[in-house]
């Protein structure tokens, strides 16, 4: 049975003009231990799809699907407070700007730490304890140390590594990586790519790794799902996609990648993304 099952997910947001859908009859699933890349350029609804399975997605949007399930369980018919059990602790999620998703005020072992007294109800001392386990397990220096510090007094790639430690402290079943290696350098992007594949690997987790980096996607996935406009263009494992793609869509991404230039221009794909016409601004005085 898959770990996470989705057949025919339906997003859209409620707009002054309008129903906006952002994704479009998505179908997916991922088994323990197995990686699964969602792939496509930014606005392809990929972290909306991922959102809408976490329960984060704001008021104005509307959430329909076939069905949904997590481990057995009907995420469409669960209660809130049902909801707020498993996630966090049983399906985690790295978000993107780690610096931006950490709160600012609060200390990075406070954070930590509240994970595991929500989830776990472990007391203050097995709470530090754990929280430092946890940093040294992904490479922060001095640990303990930085149970005490802030967001900002973090680089951009210590502060991914807290929000890995963050999403791993309950042992999730699931995890879901949105765009993990953003906004970091190459150098820096490697080790976040390895030690989340070892720890995949260590915990025996069901990974979903989203980007639009295919070489993310070759070095990580075992399969692979090319979304474009809210709807999934393609599926299969790694090595089929990259030998034989399927779709005029996925080709096209693979002739962009910079290996696959020719002379001094890179090949692009025509078009735009489709645009949402957005409402009328308002007269002065007047209100809708």
């Amino acid at each position: 049975m898959a770990l996470l099952d989705i057949q025919n997910l339906v997003v859209e947001f409620q707009t002054a003009t309008g129903w906006f859908r952002a994704v479009d009859g998505i179908t997916l699933s991922v088994h323990e231990r197995e990686v699964l890349a969602i792939v496509g350029e930014s606005g392809s609804g990929k972290s909306v799809s991922m959102l809408a399975v976490m329960g984060l997605l704001p008021w104005t949007a509307k959430v329909t699907a076939d069905r949904m399930t997590f481990a057995g369980q009907d995420l469409l018919k669960i209660t809130p407070a049902e909801r707020r059990r498993i996630i966090g602790k049983d399906v985690a999620m790295i978000f993107q700007e780690p610096v931006a998703s950490l709160n600012p005020c609060f200390t990075v072992g406070f954070q930590i730490e509240e994970t595991l007294r929500l989830h776990l109800k472990m007391d203050r001392k097995a709470r530090r304890a754990r929280a430092i386990e946890l940093l040294t397990q992904v490479g922060i220096p001095d640990p303990a140390a930085r149970l005490a510090a802030y967001p900002h007094q973090m680089s951009g790639g210590q502060c991914q590594r807290v929000m890995i430690a963050m999403a791993l402290s309950c042992n999730p079943k699931l995890l879901i990586a949105d765009e993990p290696t953003t906004a970091l350098d190459v150098t820096i992007q490697n080790q976040i790519l390895e030690l989340l594949m070892r720890l995949q690997a260590e915990h025996g987790m069901g990974l979903i790794m989203i980007t639009h980096n295919m070489g993310v996607v070759a070095e990580t996935a075992d399969r692979v799902i090319v979304q474009y406009k809210g709807r999934k263009m393609e599926e299969a494992d790694v090595l089929s996609l990259f030998e034989n793609p399927q779709s005029n869509y996925t080709r096209a991404l693979l002739s962009a990648l910079p290996e696959n230039a020719v002379g001094d221009r890179l090949p692009t794909i025509a078009g735009l993304m489709e645009e949402f016409t957005p409402a009328p601004a308002l007269a002065s005085g007047e209100t809708r």
